[in-house]
């Protein structure tokens, strides 16, 4: 469009993609949110000191905070979205319930918690299981579900505490909680003259943590009159609040009959699957809102199906904890049909300040079934070398019978067993091929990098040659790979063996009649091996490890840096496995770490608001 861009950056961003791809580039110093992509002073500052025409607030932060689009528009800055008033009433979770009631539209009952003595009455009011939820904000933080009314108290404690951290406001109600909704969403646009279309449904689903994981357009439940109603109750909602650009109505959806859950007075995360089915260009459209072109006064036809899932720095066989740490390499090979939206590269570190959403690949085709095996196959064969990803539960969900048969609602990973879901895409038989490879590959890397006898293969002798031994820690154990000049030769579990190649970084084996191709990359004693079977990951397991540590047993280690908001155990105190011990913040999340073993605490080595780093020892649980 011609427009120059200046990227805002913390110290923890300085040369991440988006700030070397802007024309400008500015500093906010600070790691903390509080004081860098939450500081309106200081992005205002920027702002001025660039001599900004127009501020797009994008999807996080301060994109739905009335006071920040009030001080752009006050400097005389043009403002990529709605109103303050808009950004107000529906960022106000309680306040636009109340508006879509006196507008008709349906909602789920709820009730405000002033304070805790009403908690008990509240929630019986309702029936439990209920939601308690942040009046503020969104992405699933502030938000927990009650089934015990006597865990309320500590819920709707955490929840305030956690939104206050995320929003700077600890407002929270409850609301009826329904077992099996869909979450369905209206993309909505609006222009200064009034108009307002609807851009048809997203289905979001799949989530975890009441955060949205694999979102699609459209959606495989919503008939022609069902997408006209809800599209019909999204354009009241948006004409309630004189709606300017784009936003997104969201809605619970079960057995037939849809909810006003909240309207993101914002770009969506998941905007990419309307404009991969409606060839619109949404970012394009909200800067033509803002120079005041006109909509056009019907939507375009849905054309095919797209599919995206959201690619995170977490581990889902560990209570989907996020993972900090460097990636050394990520790349998705390309593929017609496959969008890549990424804030990372070779290099960049996830740190433990913001949220671990590593990249969003989105899939279209004319089916939904082409699309989200597209998709599964584009995330199946990416290199990703570095910190643990979600990336298998991903392809499990897209291939899973439920799903393709469309069968899914917001409790999909909670009827189905996460250790299956999230286990190795490489099985224990391909692992140990890949093992051989990655064996093969650091044999031809010593060669390489040989400073003598370097046209001598590894393992020469002058008789017969000697099998080598080479040992690799795999996602399904350990394996101890021997191998020798011999060829063919077998390998335990797997048969006969030819070698086809094999270089530092690319092995080829045969098994039988059929090839196998390898690319490896090396990391210090870390393997990735990529290949159409899946991806592996192997650690070198050395000849001669070093003696075990002295550590005292029953250690409590934090998972991740982060800083301690409670503990709950003093030393003395008798505790069984499981229960609480510390709860850290990190990620915009509260995490709560659980004692080891059953016993006595011995000693607590950490206080509240202490800063802690990754692999501390918080607290030591002796034997009883």
């Amino acid at each position: 469009m011609g427009i120059s861009t200046v990227a805002i950056y913390s110290d923890v961003d300085a040369g991440e993609p988006h700030m070397r791809e802007a024309d400008e580039a500015v500093l906010i110093p600070g790691e903390a949110p509080e004081a860098t992509y939450l500081n309106i002073d200081a992005v205002m500052a920027a702002a001025k000191e660039t001599a900004a025409d127009a501020i797009h607030p994008g999807y996080g932060f301060l994109a739905e905070n009335p006071a920040f689009a009030s001080a752009v528009e006050a400097a005389g800055i043009a403002w990529v979205g709605p109103s303050p008033r808009a950004i107000e009433i529906m960022g106000s979770k309680l306040e636009s319930k109340r508006l879509m009631e006196e507008a008709g539209i349906p909602v789920l009952p709820g009730v405000e918690l002033a304070g805790l003595s009403a908690i008990q009455s509240a929630a019986m009011s309702l029936g439990l299981p209920v939601l308690v939820k942040a009046s503020a904000g969104g992405g699933g933080k502030g938000m927990r579900v009650v089934y015990d009314a006597d865990r309320l108290a500590d819920y709707v404690a955490a929840a305030r505490r956690e939104a206050i951290g995320a929003f700077g406001d600890g407002t929270l109600f409850l609301e009826k909680y329904l077992i099996e909704p869909r979450h369905i969403e209206i993309q909505v646009l609006g222009d200064h003259e009034g108009n307002v279309i609807s851009l048809f449904e997203r289905e979001c689903s799949i989530q975890r943590r009441h955060q949205k994981i694999i979102e699609e357009a459209p959606s495989p439940v919503v008939d022609e009159a069902t997408r006209q109603a809800m599209g019909e109750a999204a354009v009241t909602a948006a004409k309630a609040v004189d709606y300017v650009g784009a936003g997104t109505v969201e809605f619970l959806y079960q057995n037939g009959e849809f909810f006003f859950l909240e309207m993101n007075t914002r770009l969506q995360v998941e905007h990419a699957v309307t404009e991969m089915v409606t060839g619109l260009d949404l970012v394009r459209l909200q800067f033509e809102i803002v120079n005041g072109e006109t909509l056009a006064a019907t939507a375009p036809s849905v054309n095919g199906h797209a599919i995206e899932a959201r690619l995170y720095a977490e581990d889902p066989l560990n209570d989907y904890l996020p993972i900090t740490g460097t990636f050394h390499h990520i790349d998705f090979l390309e593929m017609d049909g496959i969008r890549v939206d990424t804030g990372i590269e070779d290099g960049s570190t996830v740190s433990v300040h913001y949220d671990p959403m590593l990249a969003k690949v989105i899939a279209h085709a004319p089916t939904r079934e082409g699309a989200a095996t597209l998709l599964a196959t584009a995330l199946r064969r990416a290199r990703i070398h570095g910190s643990i990803t979600n990336r298998a539960l991903l392809v499990r969900i897209l291939e899973h019978p439920e799903f393709l048969a469309g069968e899914i609602d917001t409790h999909f990973l909670e009827r189905h067993d996460v250790h299956d879901l999230a286990a190795p895409l490489l099985d224990e038989s391909a692992e140990r091929l890949a093992a051989l490879a990655v064996a093969l590959s650091d044999q031809a890397h010593e060669r390489a990098s040989a400073k003598v006898l370097t046209t001598i293969p590894s393992g020469w002798r002058n008789a017969s040659p000697q099998m080598q031994h080479r040992a690799y820690s795999g996602q399904h154990g350990a394996h101890d790979v021997e191998y020798s000049m011999r060829d063919p030769f077998s390998l335990e579990g797997v048969g006969s063996i030819t070698v086809g190649r094999a270089t530092p970084s690319e092995v080829s084996i045969v098994v039988g009649d059929l090839e196998h191709d390898f690319e490896v990359g090396r990391y210090g004693e870390r393997r990735y091996v990529d290949s159409v079977q899946g991806p592996g990951y192997f650690v070198e397991i050395p000849r001669f490890p070093s003696l075990d540590s002295d550590e005292e047993p029953g250690s409590l280690h934090a998972p991740m840096p982060g800083r301690v908001i409670k503990i709950g155990a003093q030393a003395g105190d008798r505790v069984s496995e499981g229960d609480p011990l510390v709860v850290i913040e990190a990620m915009k999340m509260e995490h709560t770490l659980r004692s080891p073993r059953d016993g006595t605490v011995a000693q607590v080595l950490c206080s509240p608001g202490d800063q802690v780093e990754a692999d501390a020892v918080l607290v030591v649980v002796e034997e009883p």
